[in-house]
């Protein structure tokens, strides 16, 4: 088997679900508070759900009240990788896997929350798989 960064698009679409590649490989967004994770609070990490890449912990979780799992930092910047997003009329910042490439979300700045980064990282339910502390 290949290993994800190695996937061609056909692979992708026989690995995930019709919503799963549309999110991840189309840079697709789920409906807001509809997610899977939006409003979870179980410790753990949260990786990305094409490729296993754990990308953010539960502690940088927080809710910003927008539908959508919100964290302020990711585990490490190599972590995930940023793009310009100029779609929909506006500039936006696009966050994705930096191991295989699938769209997470976006990332915000200056929106006024009382997190240490002042950073909303607004990503797809749909983008994550949640690894919970083993108990």
């Amino acid at each position: 088997m290949n290993s994800p960064t190695e996937h061609s698009e056909v692979q992708w679409k026989e690995i995930l679900s019709p919503q799963e590649f549309h999110v991840l490989r189309e840079a697709g967004t789920e409906r807001p508070f509809t997610g899977e994770y939006w409003d979870t609070t179980t410790e753990g990490v949260y990786a990305c759900r094409a490729c296993g890449e754990e990308l953010f912990a539960s502690t940088t979780k927080f809710d910003a009240n927008c539908g959508w799992p919100s964290f302020f930092a990711p585990l490490a910047e190599d972590r995930v990788r940023y793009i310009t997003d100029n779609s929909l009329g506006m500039k936006r910042i696009e966050v994705r896997c930096a191991n295989c490439d699938s769209h997470m979300g976006h990332v915000f700045e200056g929106e006024g929350f009382s997190t240490p980064t002042d950073l909303r990282y607004c990503i797809n339910s749909l983008s994550l798989k949640l690894r919970p502390v083993e108990g």
